[in-house]
């Protein structure tokens, strides 16, 4: 890091904090400014925002590390999350939309009722806030303190220490930052700022991919020298690659990628996971959307960015990293190794400030929704109703104080970010499928949902644990007995089952909803099918979304996207052949959905009314 590096760098932070100490009045006015924007921001704002919200300093290094010990094919890992991404356009982003809640955990006390609906709001505002969030955001900490240390930002600064130290220096640093910038503006700051962070950042992903290729003499010296560095097929996109480098390969080591982890990825994890049906930071944003139709195109802009434009750089930057670098023991380190490595002056701080960009939007999201979920589910809700929108405001601020703390405590506890994204996904996987129904079955209720959220988060921590289990050395049993869990694919199947079977027992051990409180729900989201039957009776309501037709949306979507994905990476990847059937697919979902599209929602008036 030169002095025209640190320029450009502390530039940047001085723009996004002037902007957010500007933003902060717009924030101070209520509640909902400070959370949700006064739901007036339009959709291409709102689907960049969520695209730099999932694209952190920690994202290029976790595809580097994946990459790099698991090939290309365990992007899947992530990639599977794209099918729920677009149902969520077509199902559930206008739902979300019209219940007008600040936070998801919000909705459960309009889609049930009683003591059960209160119990279930108040503990999953608290596990999503604070276990789950926090660890979350100790995950981005992590990626900025691994960057931090491997540019050796602190020598350059003359501060010698040991590596602990320099952790709570990168930790202590990082956090006051955030903090200062998120809870002055609220979302106004964190959504006004993500559109140029999420430019910056791509500009920086770009840069690296371009520079580094170019270095070592383009993509055709890059794929000729990946299976002199890799044991495993790195280059196969999927795990049983017909058409890649030594034709049809299997499941296992060949593919770098086992047969139970894709199978898990591609037909359990997008369903079972607890973001199912768009839950989380994304209800915030689809909640700040001006209309439903506005949080709709913001959800596909979401996809095309997540999905299309950006994987493929990071991907490229990946494979270099793992010629150059053939011998680095951790693989996440290739992404900033090879900045320092390929980027001069001027190039090094650009891309370090992108970097620091992505970091920034991702934790203030964090920490903003975060808050939300203390103040508007567990202040607001069960020790002071009454208070005024200024103490809500304050309460926001003072919640972003102890979301922050407990992040960076969790980044210093963490050393593998790989590690810390699969615990992740654990402890939120299983409660999905009842998440998903509870709009289109009138029989969910809370107390499925409850155990649902409960079991996930205690089942899957407990899982993740049991990686670390083995036979204790010199045991007789020890040449038969191995442990199914160290298995990605087997973890995800046995939390996924175990959760399922629980919640679905409690669910036709309890009483159902009662009436009012369903007709309620159905007349505030007006979802479509045929779970729902009873509630269009009651009210008179037809419901406001063609399910059958919303599904093969869904599907022609999937087609639409994956076939983008694919296709892009057959190209890149200079395999002609798969790119064009995976351009074919793209093409005949995007014409499907097109056809789809021309369908008209037919307006039919309610009985007795003329409306």
């Amino acid at each position: 890091m030169q002095s025209i590096d640190w320029l450009i760098v502390l530039s940047y932070l001085v723009i996004t904090m002037g902007l957010g100490i500007y933003l902060s009045r717009k924030a101070s006015s209520s509640l909902e400014d400070f959370f949700v924007s006064g739901r007036s921001l339009p959709w291409w704002l709102v689907g960049v925002s969520m695209a730099a919200t999932t694209f952190s300093i920690d994202t290029p290094l976790l595809i580097t590390g994946i990459v790099g010990n698991q090939g290309i094919a365990g992007n899947w890992l992530w990639w599977s999350f794209g099918i729920s991404h677009l149902l969520t356009i077509y199902l559930f982003a206008k739902m979300w939309r019209r219940s007008e809640v600040i936070t998801d955990a919000e909705l459960t006390e309009i889609r049930y009722g009683g003591k059960m609906a209160a119990v279930l709001r108040g503990v999953k505002a608290f596990i999503f806030a604070v276990p789950m969030n926090c660890i979350g955001i100790g995950y981005a900490m992590l990626g900025m303190v691994k960057v931090v240390d491997a540019l050796q930002i602190w020598e350059t600064l003359g501060i010698e220490a040991g590596d602990t130290q320099l952790k709570i220096w990168s930790v202590v640093g990082v956090s006051l930052f955030v903090l200062v910038y998120s809870g002055l503006a609220g979302l106004w700051g964190v959504v006004a700022t993500d559109f140029f962070q999420f430019i910056l950042a791509l500009l920086g992903a770009l840069l690296v991919a371009g520079i580094a290729l170019d270095r070592i003499g383009g993509m055709e010296t890059l794929i000729s020298r990946i299976p002199e560095v890799t044991d495993i097929n790195t280059l196969a996109i999927l795990p049983f690659d017909i058409g890649g480098e030594g034709g049809v390969i299997s499941f296992g080591e060949a593919a770098g990628i086992t047969a139970s982890a894709f199978f898990a990825n591609i037909f359990i994890q997008w369903w079972a996971w607890r973001r199912s049906d768009g839950g989380g930071e994304f209800v915030q944003r689809f909640a700040a959307a001006k209309t439903e139709a506005e949080a709709e195109k913001a959800a596909w802009t979401f996809n095309i960015m997540h999905y299309v434009v950006r994987t493929w750089p990071w991907i490229i930057v990946a494979l270099v990293a793992l010629v150059v670098f053939p011998d680095l023991e951790d693989k996440e380190l290739g992404y900033p190794m090879l900045m320092l490595e390929f980027l001069g002056p001027g190039l090094l701080g650009l891309v370090v400030a992108s970097l620091v960009a992505a970091f920034m939007s991702t934790v203030s999201t964090s920490i903003n929704w975060g808050a939300s979920f203390i103040t508007n589910d567990l202040y607001r809700r069960f020790v002071n109703s009454e208070a005024t929108q200024t103490q809500l405001v304050l309460v926001g601020r003072l919640s972003s104080v102890l979301v922050t703390g407990l992040g960076a405590i969790a980044a210093f506890l963490a050393n593998d970010i790989s590690q810390v994204f699969e615990l992740i996904i654990a402890i939120g996987t299983g409660s999905g499928l009842v998440l998903m129904l509870r709009w289109f079955w009138w029989r969910v209720n809370a107390a499925a949902e409850l155990t649902a959220i409960v079991a996930s988060f205690i089942v899957g921590s407990l899982a993740t644990l049991a990686v670390g289990w083995q036979v204790p050395a010199g045991s007789w049993q020890e040449t038969w007995v191995v442990n199914p869990m160290s298995d990605y694919g087997i973890r995800v199947m046995t939390i996924t089952v175990i959760v399922c079977s629980l919640w679905i027992v409690v669910m036709f051990l309890t009483p159902p909803e009662s009436e009012a409180t369903l007709d309620e729900f159905y007349r505030r989201t007006r979802p479509g099918g045929l779970g729902w039957g009873r509630q269009q009776a009651n009210t008179g309501l037809l419901p406001a979304q063609n399910l059958t037709l919303d599904l093969k949306r869904s599907v022609a979507a999937n087609l639409l996207l994956f076939g983008m994905l694919l296709g892009c990476g057959g190209f890149l990847l200079l395999r002609s052949l798969f790119g064009w059937f995976w351009l074919i697919v793209a093409v005949i979902g995007g014409m499907w959905l097109r056809q789809l599209n021309k369908h008209k929602a037919i307006a039919i008036p309610r009985p007795g009314t003329e409306e």
